[in-house]
């Protein structure tokens, strides 16, 4: 099958068009399978498709090219790959254009790698996601309504928590008291 992708890709990935480190990638859920089901992958593409934590949104700039694919499973990623970078500001004009018929829409939904359309991406002041129980630094003080507290600047902030239906707040333990904190207020810390 290596053999028969290569031949199709122009020994390429068949997303950003990278030509080293090529394999083959199954696009899930496998149930589609065979040449129509996989495309040639670059171990980049690829590690960035398996950890959300990995992504670079302009790496992804690629698919304005690839989404343009006469190759199912090759469009199945791109709409993906889009999706999952929704709140980038380029990403929703091409997400527009990209047309799949019934058959592929329902493959692209049935992710089979835990994307949930529905749920909020939380984004730092650097536009770093966040995850339940990151680090965080406060870049500006912040008074705590309904307390006396003032929470200080550059005061680190553990295992946060999203606010699940508001992706611009998350919540943490300053001075022992569990806040609300504007994600727009928060670095992404180590």
């Amino acid at each position: 099958m290596e053999k028969e992708l290569s031949k199709r890709s122009g020994s390429a990935c068949e997303l950003c068009g990278n030509k080293k480190n090529l394999r083959v990638y199954e696009v899930p859920p496998v149930t589609y399978g065979g040449l129509d089901g996989s495309i040639h992958i670059c171990e980049t593409c690829l590690e960035q498709i398996e950890d959300s934590d990995k992504i670079d949104p302009n790496h992804w700039r690629c698919l304005n090219e690839s989404m343009w694919s006469q190759e199912p499973a090759v469009q199945v990623m791109a709409w993906r790959m889009l999706h999952r970078l929704k709140s980038e500001d380029w990403t929703q004009s091409l997400l527009d254009m990209l047309y799949l018929d019934n058959e592929r829409l329902k493959w692209a939904q049935a992710t089979g790698d835990g994307l949930d359309e529905d749920k909020p991406v939380h984004k730092d002041c650097n536009g770093n996601v966040l995850n339940t129980g990151d680090q965080v630094v406060l870049i500006k003080s912040l008074d705590v309504k309904g307390s006396s507290l003032t929470a200080k600047r550059g005061t680190v902030v553990r295992k946060i928590s999203l606010v699940e239906d508001n992706s611009e707040q998350i919540e943490g333990k300053v001075e022992g008291q569990q806040i609300v904190i504007l994600t727009k207020f928060v670095k992404k810390s180590n």
